[in-house]
């Protein structure tokens, strides 16, 4: 019988989680049960967030940290095992995308914040969480991509192959570190118009004729939302996929099919 509490004692890291997916994320995981840390590089949304879940019964911290430099992710780690005492499962869900605009247009400062912000901190969380992870005899990885990784729109060449390398990466260190009992899943939502960077990836205002023409492309024939997201991170952060590693779960509305 499932439990009503799925991820009941996990220590769960969301990084970007101040707001869009990643707010949805921490809010879903925590009233499942877990210890959930914040993490935004603005300090007023993470600690709203984290306001929020211990208000509904939930427990949370923040920790204001750029996830794309070495030393603010030791220091959200260190944090994490000073106040929780554990990590078990972490959430790296922070991104970024440049404007919908043609490949040669892009700049070289967006290619390289584009790639060092969708990347990087998913190098650098390797690279902090995996140890622990060994040390305490395994762990969850889940890294949030992109269907634009898996059926590029045009427009958005450099994010979408920024998100390819996320699904890549993801597979490859499943394989890796398989033998450590980590597991590593990424998850790829569609175009969701309420994030922070929908206009951004909309290459423009959100009117009726450019919303028409992203919810066109998606057979269920709605966008995705933060809750889908993040049931289906809570569902890789279980026990319940205890065997599902190396997984790009698509939640797309059938999009990539």
């Amino acid at each position: 019988m499932q439990s009503s509490k799925r991820v009941k004692g996990h220590v769960i890291v969301v990084t970007g989680a101040g707001g869009g997916i990643g707010e949805g994320i921490a809010k879903r995981v925590a009233e499942e049960g877990a210890l959930v840390v914040v993490n935004d590089i603005h300090e007023a949304t993470a600690r709203r967030v984290s306001a929020e879940i211990n208000a509904s019964g939930g427990q949370s911290m923040y920790v204001v940290a750029d996830v794309t430099k070495a030393k603010d992710f030791k220091f959200l780690v260190d944090q994490t095992i000073e106040r929780f005492k554990d990590l078990s499962v972490m959430v790296n869900n922070a991104g970024w995308t440049h404007t919908n605009q043609p490949a040669l247009d892009v700049s070289e400062e967006d290619f390289d914040k584009c790639f060092t912000v969708n990347m990087k901190s998913i190098y650098l969380s390797t690279l902090h969480v995996t140890p622990l992870f060994r040390k305490r005899g395994g762990g969850v990885f889940i890294n949030v991509a992109s269907t634009a990784g898996v059926r590029p729109r045009p427009g958005l060449t450099w994010y979408n192959s920024s998100k390819g390398a996320v699904i890549v990466a993801s597979k490859s260190l499943a394989a890796e570190l398989g033998p450590d009992n980590i597991r590593v899943n990424c998850i790829n939502p569609v175009f969701n118009p309420t994030t922070g960077l929908s206009q951004e990836f909309a290459g423009g205002p959100l009117d009726e004729e450019r919303l028409n023409k992203f919810r066109a492309s998606i057979p269920l024939g709605r966008f995705s939302s933060s809750l889908d997201v993040a049931n289906a991170a809570l569902y890789l952060a279980s026990d319940e996929a205890s065997f599902i590693s190396g997984v790009c779960l698509e939640v797309d509305g059938a999009r990539c099919v």
